[in-house]
């Protein structure tokens, strides 16, 4: 008999998704569980294993068509052949009520007419060659939207289309008074005959995307704390060859780190929110997100969901354990989705300190920098003296739409308090 694959369902928050590459071709023999394709959210890449062995009889979906979760992707003849079509069992899901972008091709959008304070007049949206689905349309119509201002609208969907979130975002923000111009227009650029042109791959165009996005939404403001880490050094040294032992994995102070941004986050909840048009959405879990470099020099943000919960050593495990499989390319989108603050260890690099971009709808992101040895004025019952101190700066930028100086410094501060007051006598 034949059975047909469908697109699964890859995360809580993903209706659909791209395809890259199919890794068989018609006619091919394929396993239960072997990988048939390669898929690609806006969140992660992934491969999708093959429901069936047999015979992959027929591709439904072409490469770099969006597809809707549960939708046929493909046809497999399986080793008792009827010719009798059985879709493959679907996990009961939830009907899509977030940015429901269609994934179909769409017909050309003939124009209509509507009735608005009974004057009938021209729909605003009419054929164009970027996609919008049918909620992006409605929408666009019913607020009078003409289409050369929608085309300017930045899209945080896939292939950056433009999503429900996207476009009421827009229309909250024009509500408010704010002027969100046009795309800017690309400054020529002069090549060279010896100069090399790299095309941006996915992941680093939705990077860029997605930074632009956060400086245009969210005015930000950096503030700086220097903070004495020598007590953290010491206590690390001392256990870190026994951990290693132990468990196999390495001991860093990024685990350090994160606790004392979660205790921080306790003290000043108001850090913990989102924004929402003009509304400030005050976040219950503490979700903190950490920045991972791949080798390919991309950067990726997967989450430790419920950060309050772990216990310093279980902190050290999840840190592990995601930069591992980030750096392996097998994170799921739920990995990525759901943080509520980020950190991001610049110091890794030898950096200093640095003036993180927001990742949206986060309000704030704290960058570590480097851990370096400095002469230092120590207090002693005695009187003052000079010693030789392990100190880092940490960068704390936020979103002033609703993080003022006050918050904002005082976070940062709280978060050195607690790096500065830490136990060096705690087993880990």
């Amino acid at each position: 008999m034949t059975v047909e694959l469908v697109m699964p369902k890859m995360g809580e928050s993903i209706t659909e998704a791209s395809i890259l590459r199919w890794l068989k071709n018609p006619g091919d023999k394929i396993e239960q569980d072997e990988s048939l394709l390669e898929v690609a959210t806006d969140k992660v890449d992934t491969e999708v294993p093959s429901t069936h062995g047999g015979i992959l009889k027929e591709i439904l979906a072409k490469e770099g068509e969006v597809v809707k979760v549960g939708k046929p992707i493909a046809v497999i003849e399986t080793e008792n052949s009827n010719n009798v079509v059985t879709p493959t069992p679907q996990s009961e899901q939830k009907p899509a009520i977030a940015e429901p972008v269609a994934a179909e091709v769409a017909e050309p959008s003939k124009p209509s007419r509507t009735i608005s304070n009974g004057s009938q007049k021209q729909s605003v949206v009419k054929e164009t060659g970027r996609f919008y689905s049918p909620l992006v349309r409605n929408i666009a119509r019913e607020e009078n939207i003409a289409i050369a201002e929608l085309e300017t609208i930045p899209g945080s969907g896939a292939e950056g289309r433009v999503t429900k979130k996207d476009i009421l975002s827009y229309l909250q923000n024009r509500k408010l008074g704010a002027s969100i111009s046009a795309a800017p227009q690309r400054v020529p650029v002069s090549i060279g005959a010896g100069d090399e042109i790299i095309q941006m791959d996915r992941m680093r165009k939705m990077i860029a995307e997605r930074m632009v996005d956060s400086k245009r939404i969210s005015p930000h403001v950096t503030s700086f704390v220097e903070a004495d880490v020598t007590g953290i050094v010491y206590w690390r040294n001392k256990w870190k060859h026994e951990f290693q032992r132990q468990t196999g994995d390495a001991l860093t102070y990024t685990p350090v780190f994160i606790e004392a941004v979660v205790l921080a986050i306790k003290d000043f909840p108001m850090i913990n929110v989102q924004v929402d048009g003009d509304r400030i959405i005050k976040k219950k879990d503490i979700n903190i997100g950490m920045a991972v470099a791949l080798p390919t020099g991309n950067l990726i943000v997967p989450v430790i969901k419920n950060a309050d919960q772990y216990s310093l050593r279980g902190l050290v495990r999840a840190v592990n354990d995601l930069a591992k499989r980030a750096r392996d390319n097998k994170l799921t989108a739920d990995d990525l989705a759901g943080g509520t603050f980020t950190v991001s260890n610049v110091g890794s690099f030898g950096n200093v300190m640095g003036t993180p971009i927001i990742v949206q709808p986060q309000v704030a992101i704290l960058a570590l920098g480097a851990v370096v040895k400095k002469p230092a004025v120590v207090e002693t019952p005695y009187g003052d003296s000079i010693g030789i101190r392990h100190k880092m700066f940490l960068s704390h930028s936020y979103d002033h739409r609703v993080v003022d100086g006050a918050l904002g410094g005082s976070f940062v501060r709280r978060v050195a308090d607690y790096l500065e007051r830490f136990d060096t006598n705690r087993p880990l």
